[in-house]
């Protein structure tokens, strides 16, 4: 194991934790194995990919350019296309001025972006079989690593749910249904008004068309512990304006949007969502959250000539790696981690 002195501690810490090289491996592995295509998408690009101030620019041969804050854009393309189904491990970068335990301003992403042929729930369900290939081949290949970071930070082992009816749907007033998953060992599912009904059953009051703060995501993680005995669990149908520019509106619902959160120990680690695929409508959302449309001309214009439904899903390596050993730290999964003081080495 490696270990270098921590600008933030007074102590040496793990900076590498050794099985982060198998993840892109597993991870590349499960999406071969259901039809995914990888590809590599550029870094340099005209304008923001996500919108918002959290973007580096630069000069870039006297025109202006920024670094890729996802593939977002690029990976869209790649459906539009054809592909039908693609993948990317690559780096991203994010100019946020998060001085917090699980930010980095530039970590390795891991993305994925598939057509939809009914239901966004078919991208829910591709996280939900990817995430649970992932615990098992690291708790299977990777013992005696687990074993070592376990005597230097010591963590309970993750909690997954193994029972099959699982899936919980809400509508805004309630538990409308149950259903039963394809998969053994399903996530749950449940929408963001669902939960924010069980948040306010405890007595905590937050914005119904707002977004969970880290304090709420931490207690929401808590309370579904406590009831339902899982740490892995998925947030859906989040309000729209909480979300990026490319995220589809619900059709019965405009006010929310086909959009989902995975969450592992209280903390969200994925974020993902069907995307808009109508230029017009895709004009008007850029509008809407500020974006220049010039600046993505490009990419709105891939899809004049007619796009799937489709959607996907990114992830950091970093903050899997932080969140399945119950790291107190994103530092600490970083070989050489970049935050907002940190440039060097």
């Amino acid at each position: 194991m490696m270990a270098m002195n921590d600008h933030h501690s007074s102590h040496h810490t793990l900076r590498l934790t050794p099985f982060s090289p198998s993840l892109p491996l597993i991870f590349r592995q499960f999406l071969l194995s259901e039809g995914f295509v990888g590809i590599h998408t550029p870094k340099l690009i005209a304008g923001s990919s996500e919108g918002g101030s959290a973007v580096f620019r630069l000069d870039y041969k006297g025109q202006p350019a920024c670094l890729a804050q996802s593939p977002q854009l690029h990976k869209q393309m790649a459906i539009c296309g054809d592909f039908g189904r693609v993948f990317e491990v690559g780096p991203v970068f994010r100019a946020e001025d998060s001085f917090t335990h699980r930010h980095l301003c530039e970590f390795t992403g891991l993305d994925v972006e598939m057509e939809i042929k009914e239901h966004y729930s078919e991208v829910m369900d591709i996280v939900d079989r990817l995430f649970v290939a992932l615990f098992d081949s690291l708790n299977e290949r990777c013992q005696k690593e687990l074993e070592a970071i376990g005597k230097q930070y010591p963590f309970e082992p993750l909690k997954v749910l193994l029972e099959k009816d699982l899936t919980a749907y809400f509508s805004r007033g309630g538990p409308i249904a149950k259903g039963k998953s394809s998969h053994p060992s399903s996530p749950m599912k449940t929408s963001v008004a669902g939960y924010y009904m069980f948040l306010q059953e405890a007595g905590i009051e937050i914005d119904p068309l707002g977004d969970l703060n880290t304090e709420s995501e931490r207690k929401l993680g808590q309370l579904v512990l406590e009831k339902y005995g899982t740490e892995f669990y998925i947030l859906h149908r989040y309000p729209l304006a909480v979300r990026p520019f490319y995220t589809m509106p619900c059709s019965d619902d405009p006010t929310y949007s086909t959009s989902f959160d995975v969450f592992i120990r209280g903390e969200e680690i994925i974020s993902g969502a069907q995307r808009v695929h109508l230029p017009d409508l895709l004009t008007t959302r850029a509008e809407a959250c500020g974006i220049d449309v010039k600046t993505i001309s490009t990419y709105v214009d891939s899809f004049r000539y007619g796009a799937p439904p489709h959607g996907g899903f990114g992830v950091g390596l970093e903050r899997v790696v932080m969140l399945f050993c119950a790291l107190n730290n994103i530092r600490k999964t970083s070989l050489f981690p970049r935050d907002p003081l940190r440039i060097a080495p």
